[in-house]
């Protein structure tokens, strides 16, 4: 079938925690580390995971700073992939329109 790129769908975002990690970054631009554990029903160990699988693969940067001496880990989109969400969307798009 003309223009099935299942190919065309990256795995790295794919996966349930991760595209959860990405929505909420789309909307909320940045998320501390606790917020995105609530938010995605994670346990720590789990999301740290998949945060590291997503900045290793350049889709978001991580923060880490203290806030009254306490660590502080923060989440946000990463630049140097500036269509790589958008491209998964697209890809997804073009995989369920309907034909004809």
């Amino acid at each position: 079938m003309a223009g099935f790129d299942v190919d065309a769908i990256d795995d790295v975002i794919h996966g349930r925690l991760r595209l959860g990690i990405m929505a909420y970054l789309a909307h909320a631009e940045a998320a501390d580390f606790n917020t995105l554990k609530a938010a995605l029903k994670a346990t720590q160990g789990n999301l740290s995971v998949h945060l590291r699988k997503l900045e290793e693969a350049g889709y978001v940067a991580i923060d880490k700073s203290f806030l009254n001496r306490k660590p502080l880990t923060q989440a946000r989109p990463d630049f140097r992939r500036p269509h790589g969400f958008a491209a998964y969307l697209d890809a997804i798009a073009k995989l369920v329109e309907r034909r004809g």
